[in-house]
């Protein structure tokens, strides 16, 4: 019997569009918007931010350096945070899931963008636990941050469910013994759900 379902943020429980964050970058720096992503893939400033190697203030002048870029930090939070839109899963399924077993996040994410996400998305205050890459220090498909977070909380692998719009992510998941849904859509990940045994639904 499945005792905890892990879910990933982006994609699956809320979903995002960098396009839109390369956009309103686009008139603020000498660079447009379908280059932005290829300047920044040259580098790994986006990973080091994500397992926490560095801090915001210092990710945001080197983002500044990288793209010449020129505006106030606030603002740039708010451009960086602007790719999040509507929620995917809806409300009801997460409570409903809620009332019979332990729901976490997993994600892969940078501390920006999870400011703006507790603020706006608060459905996440009602999750039993938060695993977030740049607090822990690990990325996922990465074993060990699988591993992490069934042993920090206390769960069996073939007792968890993992949710994850990535293969890869999915395929690490179950290489460390989980039950693991690829995420598509919410009918598609309620009725995998429900191949579980997992309920209510």
């Amino acid at each position: 019997m499945h005792k905890a379902i892990i879910f990933d943020l982006g994609k699956v429980l809320v979903d995002f569009d960098f396009a839109r964050g390369y956009r309103a970058l686009e008139g603020l720096c000498p660079y447009p918007a379908m280059e932005i992503p290829r300047r920044i893939a040259t580098t790994d400033l986006v990973k080091r931010f994500e397992t926490g190697l560095v801090e915001p203030h210092d990710f945001f002048e080197q983002f500044s350096q990288l793209l010449d870029l020129h505006l106030e930090y606030p603002r740039f939070c708010e451009i960086w945070s602007s790719v999040f839109t509507e929620m995917l899963m809806p409300e009801n399924v997460l409570a409903g899931l809620a009332r019979g077993y332990r729901l976490l996040l997993l994600s892969n994410t940078n501390a920006i963008h999870m400011d703006y996400i507790f603020e706006h998305y608060t459905f996440l205050n009602d999750f039993d636990a938060h695993v977030l890459s740049h607090e822990v220090g690990l990325l996922k498909p990465d074993a060990a941050i699988y591993r992490y977070t069934l042993e920090k909380y206390g769960l069996a692998a073939e007792r968890t469910v993992f949710v994850d719009d990535l293969v890869t992510n999915v395929e690490g998941a179950r290489r460390v013994g989980m039950q693991a849904i690829h995420f598509q859509d919410p009918d598609q990940a309620c009725a995998e759900l429900t191949k579980l045994g997992v309920s209510p639904i």
